[in-house]
């Protein structure tokens, strides 16, 4: 291979990737759909997400994801037509990825906002994948609560079935719901999904590819996929930030999983938050998520503020 050719295959990528000002342009003419109010509603612990994050990161971006549903329902409705029958498009489905604390779940919430203000997709619903943990007595049979939020701790099945029926446009689909003050599945309970436009996806391990060949996998069921990327000392730090956070807010409310650690010093709370991300959720960055992240049409790179600094989009 010559010094030309070496040069140009360094520089090829599946991906464009857009700095920040560059991808803030493209919302230049969107009007500001959400009030600062609703931003703080919709912003997580530790997250930084304010107004002009919304109107340079993501307006466009959910004005992509608007015209990529369109796309989809128009091929849909081709389709059917090609094929003589009634126009059976089914929902648009996004699923994010990332690590713990690097902000997804907020994005998961904000899109759903600002998806459902566009005209064509009016009905967004979110569904996370902690509703798919086993339950607490079944990872203590298996032997997993030392492994909770790793991919063995799902179960895998019930997320392909529940995504299989959405895209299959059935009229209900119920998905369990996860209790983050309980810290584990309530029986009986359920997130009920009826035919929306458009359904997000929030989990760890939604960009994991199948088990063995011949599998499924949980991203073989989405239209479009975003992963959520940041530096792994920032994230520790995030990651201890929330600790310290929910210590003094959820963390005490009695009926809490985690009272436990409601009384920590800060340097016992520091060191606890210390000891549950490198002994876990680094490693489960490090070996299943971080690796997901070719898989994603789409990734957020943050920087140390929490704020995303490019985007790299797949081409098509």
């Amino acid at each position: 291979m010559d010094a030309v050719t070496a040069d140009a295959s360094l520089t090829l990528s599946p991906y464009r990737e857009i700095g920040r000002a560059e991808w803030a342009r493209l919302a230049a003419d969107l009007d500001q759909p959400l009030s600062e109010t609703e931003v703080v509603g919709i912003r997580g612990i530790g997250d930084r997400l304010n107004l002009t994050e919304v109107r340079e990161v993501y307006m466009p971006l959910s004005r992509l994801l608007s015209l990529y549903a369109s796309s989809i329902r128009k091929l849909g409705a081709a389709t059917s037509d090609f094929l003589h029958e009634e126009d059976s498009t089914t929902p648009f489905v996004v699923g994010i990825a990332g690590s713990v604390a690097v902000g997804k779940s907020t994005i998961a919430r904000l899109l759903r906002e600002l998806m459902s203000r566009w005209p064509g997709t009016p009905r967004v619903e979110l569904v996370t994948t902690d509703g798919f943990l086993y339950p607490n007595a079944e990872l203590e049979r298996r032997g997993l609560m030392d492994r909770k939020g790793f991919p063995e701790s799902y179960d895998r099945r019930a997320l392909i079935s529940f995504l299989t029926e959405v895209k299959s446009g059935a009229a209900e689909v119920r998905a369990p719901f996860y209790s983050h003050m309980r810290y584990d599945i309530v029986p009986d309970a359920h997130v009920v999904v009826r035919r929306p436009d458009v359904v997000i996806v929030e989990g760890l391990n939604v960009l994991q590819p199948p088990p063995a060949p011949n599998d499924v996998a949980v991203s073989d069921l989405f239209d479009f996929s975003i992963y959520v990327d940041a530096e792994t000392e920032h994230i520790e730090r995030w990651y201890t930030d929330r600790f310290l956070a929910l210590r003094k807010g959820a963390f005490s409310n009695p009926s809490s999983y985690f009272n436990v650690f409601a009384h920590l010093t800060d340097d016992e709370a520091v060191t606890t938050a210390l000891g549950y991300w490198r002994e876990i959720n680094m490693p489960n960055l490090v070996e299943n998520v971080l690796p997901t992240k070719h898989r994603a049409t789409l990734v957020l790179r943050k920087g140390a503020d929490h704020a995303v600094e490019t985007v790299q989009l797949r081409k098509v």
